[in-house]
């Protein structure tokens, strides 16, 4: 059902000339790339202009997060830098593993996404207010578990790894160990 809605949403943004842009994986498209479009518009799960750049979503878990803003903003040349259309927001309740937690940041931005395409032409737009923060790239030693620590501790961590891409690892007397987690639902 996601996919289906995603490309429907890409179909959509398409007839009307507008096209989805996803900073959050690393992509940073040009000026002349966005001006081929009436409309180029990101989602980014932080509140703008705080949580600029990777991972954002993960990062706020880690930080211990329960409310995540999520915004729709105009894609510019620079980092998330763009006025902002919609903000909404979901919350974490702090047991969600990270298949859960990306389900509920989908659903977030596909009720964003379909509530831009039904007010197109009409949403203002506001600037992003505050002294902007930046987050790193996440990557795979980004999972790594530090064995001096609890499972309490590192539970953030646990939530946020993905078990087949980038799971959590930790190394014991110079021997690496690879970790899964999984909800006992």
């Amino acid at each position: 059902m996601v996919v289906f809605r995603w490309f429907l949403f890409y179909w959509i943004g398409v007839m009307i000339g507008i096209i989805w842009v996803d900073l959050c994986k690393g992509l940073i498209v040009n000026k002349q790339a966005l001006n081929k479009s009436k409309s180029s518009i990101v989602v980014h799960p932080s509140n703008l202009p705080k949580g600029r750049g990777f991972s954002p979503l993960a990062w706020q878990v880690l930080e211990g997060e329960h409310e995540i803003t999520v915004c729709l903003f105009e894609a510019t040349d620079g980092v998330d830098e763009g006025d902002i259309y919609l903000k909404s927001s979901f919350i974490l309740s702090g047991f969600e593993l990270n298949d859960e937690i990306k389900q509920k940041q989908g659903r977030a931005i596909l009720d964003l996404c379909l509530e831009y395409v039904k007010e197109y032409g009409h949403i203002k737009t506001e600037a992003q207010l505050g002294e902007p923060t930046y987050y790193d790239r996440r990557s795979r030693g980004s999972s790594e578990l530090d064995v001096h620590k609890t499972i309490s501790e590192q539970f953030n961590l646990l939530r946020v790894v993905d078990n087949e891409r980038y799971p959590a690892f930790f190394y014991f007397k110079n021997k690496k160990y690879i970790l899964k987690i999984y909800d006992d639902k």
